[in-house]
């Protein structure tokens, strides 16, 4: 018996050492952790229960067959995070770099899977070269099968990827298909086809962190929801990230603790709007001042800037943000915004978790680039996620609701449960100037009749109290009693039960 149980620890001493001393510290070198080393951190102190350490590839060509390491390079198992369940996979790059073989990818469909039946998120911490090239088509074919449960889980349990390394070719499609994708500054990338084809086939020239890294996809290409310095700062913004989320769709979101109270009035928000409505704020100072305890965790931060998207507590309650943002683009939405905010509305509405949104829009962004890119259907996109929402909805109106744009973020008439404005609301077709110049075409050589027009309009429909008559805004508030009213919103909806007509599934405008 004492033989076996010292084989037993022999072969998973083995295991745990990946491709070995040499190559860990490789990777320690490059300013990276290994795959053990990133699941320590993530997860709650000894709560990692792993799953398949001794599997190994099947592959005999290429001499192969006489190369194989414990676990196939990828780690599988699950644990805790402040002691709520999830599973996990780390791609271990000391193990052929990491490379995805077949067995190696059965390791991760049978961790998705247990996810999916167990409802529980599933993180995946990306690091590896790609398919691993001496197996051909049965690793095309793992991956694909990888890909079909990400499809299968999506809505159902929340997915987290962060690439901590390299992903490329067909790797960058399981992250792809997840709801959030985190990389690691200088040390991750991420593309479909590399600088060295690419100087072969087009004759460009560009490197790999130029081509895929972070900065690039978190701010051109809006790949990446995030980006992090480091391995450990990234695997704690993780742990963050995963205390806002529900474990599954059937589970709603968790309840903190919270020392910030509900009823709490910020007497500085009354002055944030600039008299000139020309002048922008910054909506970040509202988001923080009505959320618990200033804590706002954002997505996209780097990517279409003049909207905001991210989460906070509202009475220790998860609560999705949608926000203008009037220092960028003077708040206008464009095809990137409408992005942006439209699938961040529908991964809150798939996991309820309730709408808090904030309105200072004047327009859509005018211009050539925008009509010829799309705008139309990008921006139909988020009047369509708003629509399809059947969480809470609160709106509140802060300055411009114009036009189109008004149309799209969560008014009343998509379906939007509580909506206010404060005093400084402008809802309107379009601002006053536009206004007068089309109904007063005829008196613009007449100066003085166009500013008295110019006066009237402002007047009639340049504050709340028109769309308040109408009953499309249900009151209007002072400013500083916004998380007062929010909070109280929140609390009246928390039982909301609204179902959509039977579907097959949506044609959303793609």
């Amino acid at each position: 018996m004492q033989d076996i149980l010292e084989q037993l620890e022999h072969r998973r001493a083995q295991a745990r050492l990946g491709g070995g001393q040499k190559r860990i510290d490789a990777q320690h070198a490059k300013g990276k952790l290994t795959a053990r080393e990133r699941i320590e951190l993530l997860l709650d102190p000894d709560s990692f229960e792993e799953f398949d350490m001794f599997v190994t590839h099947r592959c005999t060509d290429f001499e192969m067959g006489d190369t194989k390491s414990p676990g196939d390079g990828v780690i599988t198992g699950w644990g805790t995070i402040n002691g709520r369940k999830t599973f996990l996979f780390a791609q271990d790059f000391t193990v052929f770099g990491g490379s995805l073989s077949e067995s190696h990818a059965r390791k991760i469909c049978k961790i998705q899977e247990m996810a999916i039946k167990q409802g529980a998120p599933i993180i995946g911490l990306n690091d590896s070269g790609g398919a691993r090239i001496q197996e051909g088509v049965s690793a095309l074919a793992g991956y694909t099968d990888v890909f079909q449960n990400n499809i299968l889980a999506s809505g159902v349990i929340p997915q987290i990827s962060v690439i901590m390394g390299p992903s490329a070719g067909g790797a960058v499609y399981s992250p792809a298909l997840t709801d959030f994708i985190f990389m690691v500054r200088d040390t991750s990338y991420m593309f479909l086809t590399g600088p060295d084809v690419l100087k072969t086939v087009t004759n460009e020239v560009v490197t790999a962190e130029e081509l895929g890294g972070a900065k690039t996809h978190t701010s051109k290409s809006s790949v990446a929801d995030g980006a992090f310095d480091n391995d450990m700062e990234a695997l704690a913004e993780i742990r963050r990230l995963f205390d806002f989320l529900p474990l599954s769709n059937k589970e709603k979101p968790p309840v903190r603790k919270v020392f910030d109270k509900p009823d709490r009035l910020d007497m500085s928000l009354d002055t944030l709007v600039p008299e000139n409505p020309n002048i922008p704020y910054d909506m970040h100072e509202l988001i923080t001042k009505v959320a618990d305890e200033g804590d706002f965790y954002e997505i996209q931060a780097d990517f279409a800037k003049n909207i905001l998207t991210g989460f906070i507590r509202l009475e220790g309650r998860t609560v999705g943000v949608v926000g203008n943002q009037p220092m960028v683009l003077a708040g206008c939405i464009d095809s990137d915004a409408s992005r942006k905010a439209a699938r961040f509305v529908r991964f809150c509405d798939a996991f309820s978790i309730p709408l808090l949104t904030l309105v200072d829009v004047p327009g859509f962004l005018p211009g050539t680039s925008q009509e010829f890119g799309g705008v139309i259907k990008h921006g139909a996109k988020l009047l369509y996620a708003f629509g399809e929402a059947t969480v809470p909805k609160v709106t509140v109106i802060t300055r411009k609701a114009y036009g189109g744009a008004y149309c799209v973020m969560s008014p009343k008439h998509l379906r939007g449960d509580i909506n206010y404005a404060w005093p400084t609301a402008q809802i309107a077709v379009m601002g006053a100037k536009g206004a007068v110049e089309i109904l007063h075409r005829k008196d613009l050589d007449k100066p003085d009749v166009i500013a008295q027009k110019t006066a009237e309009y402002e007047e009639m429909f340049l504050s709340p109290f028109r769309a308040a008559e109408l009953g499309y805004i249900d009151e209007v508030i002072m400013p500083h009693s916004t998380r007062r009213r929010v909070c109280r919103a929140f609390a009246l909806l928390k039982d909301k039960d609204l179902q959509n007509p039977w579907k097959k599934h949506d044609n959303l405008p793609l």
